[in-house]
């Protein structure tokens, strides 16, 4: 009587983690100053939530 065979399990290949983008550290959103006037544009201590133009708001680095 022969022995049954005995496959070794095959892992899956681990993606790897993708690189966080160096504007936005991996949030998609950076910090703008608010401006204030129609023609000084003065800068306020105010900021607003913008989306980082880098990444596009996925918060990884682009790869191009």
């Amino acid at each position: 009587m022969t022995a049954a065979k005995r496959t070794t399990a095959r892992r899956r290949p681990v993606k790897p983690e993708p690189v966080k983008c160096p504007d936005c550290d991996g949030r998609g959103e950076i910090a703008e100053t608010v401006h204030v006037g129609t023609r000084k544009k003065r800068a306020t201590d105010d900021q607003q939530a913008a989306l980082c133009t880098t990444c596009w708001g996925s918060g990884e680095a682009p790869t191009d």
